[in-house]
């Protein structure tokens, strides 16, 4: 099979496009057809060797695929071959860790490309129990843009932030790959959504996204704003992708006896809390990391019924992956890239 391949760390052009042995399906797994594999900016940082040096070489990037069954392995039942299927982004490697919940706290829970070979390639190997169906009614393209945004988005804003018809919700960066999706996550519950974003650009697109409160940090204090916007009460939840210095004001903004779910760490990853602030108004800070089964399948459900949009920007061959990975580096991408075998 071709697959985009790195046998060293470095600059976009590692990406080398090769022939590489096609899987077979082991017992229990699927073999799926990749016909789109979605580019996330976690794998621009592997890539550059700047998250972890430990991936055996040479290795295959990806953990967000649309594709099709090519083949069915021994014990697997309930697929066909040539249906339409999308392997969740990340699972436990080990079978003895299936229970776990959530999933991604699982001692062998593992991102696609990253202990094993990923989705930049015409074939990956998945276990059945870790692939879902597609009925989206979607293109391919669209479909591989979802997966890791749309799992952790669910699990941050709805399982974890137990977000609600009629909650009144903060979403930092609401143009963001990130912070779009919880916005689009938040409204498909019912929430009233405020959003902060750093240029009228990115306002135009939270607001086509459907926040009802825009916030340009470079102009307005977000936490004034979120006051005066709940009329003084503050409100039900933070979902926070900023950490550092952002974290404490999001603990601010919040209500007596709020939720701030601490999900990133672009503004940095010391956080300082002022603990009384913190216990003396009740309030809760959780954490959340990607996503479990039924998180992916509720975000599909409101897919399928256009209560959450994918963002395309363009697909590319997968031949161009390096050139791809290049448009990420230079932040040259609104929405999604995704590569197409």
């Amino acid at each position: 099979m071709k697959a985009a391949v790195i046998r060293s760390f470095g600059a976009p052009e590692v990406l080398k496009y090769e022939e590489v042995a096609t899987p077979r399906p082991g017992r229990d797994n699927l073999l799926i057809r990749v016909v789109a594999s979605g580019i996330n900016r976690l794998e621009h940082y592997l890539r550059e060797g700047s998250v972890t040096r430990d991936l055996k070489l040479p290795h295959i990037l990806g953990s967000d695929a649309s594709g099709v069954v090519a083949e069915i392995g021994a014990g697997v039942s309930g697929f066909t071959v040539g249906e339409r299927v999308v392997p969740m982004p990340g699972y436990p490697l080990d079978s003895a860790d299936d229970a776990a919940r959530p999933i991604s706290a699982a001692p062998s829970y593992a991102i696609g490309g990253i202990l094993r070979w990923g989705t930049y390639a015409e074939f990956v190997e998945v276990p059945a129990k870790w692939v879902l169906k597609d009925e989206t009614n979607l293109t391919p393209e669209q479909v591989a843009t979802l997966p890791m945004a749309l799992i952790t988005a669910v699990r941050a804003v709805k399982t974890v932030g137990a977000v609600t018809d009629g909650s009144s919700v903060l979403i930092h960066a609401g143009a963001s790959g990130t912070g779009s999706m919880n916005i689009q996550v938040a409204k498909a519950l019912g929430a009233r959504v405020a959003t902060t974003v750093d240029s009228e650009e990115k306002a135009e697109l939270a607001l086509a996204l459907g926040a009802d409160l825009v916030v340009d940090v470079n102009r307005t204090d977000f936490v004034a704003a979120s006051r005066e916007w709940t009329g003084g009460r503050g409100l039900d939840v933070v979902v926070d992708n900023l950490g550092g210095r952002i974290l404490q004001r999001s603990l601010n903004s919040v209500r007596v006896g709020g939720t701030v779910v601490a999900m990133g760490f672009v503004d940095g990853v010391e956080v300082t809390i002022h603990i009384r602030e913190f216990f003396f108004t009740h309030k809760r800070l959780l954490g959340t990391l990607m996503g479990d089964v039924a998180d992916l399948q509720w975000g599909f459900d409101m897919v399928k019924q256009g209560r959450i949009r994918p963002s395309l920007d363009r697909a590319l061959p997968l031949k161009d992956a390096a050139d791809a990975h290049r448009l990420i580096a230079a932040n040259q991408v609104r929405g999604n890239l995704v590569l197409i075998t």
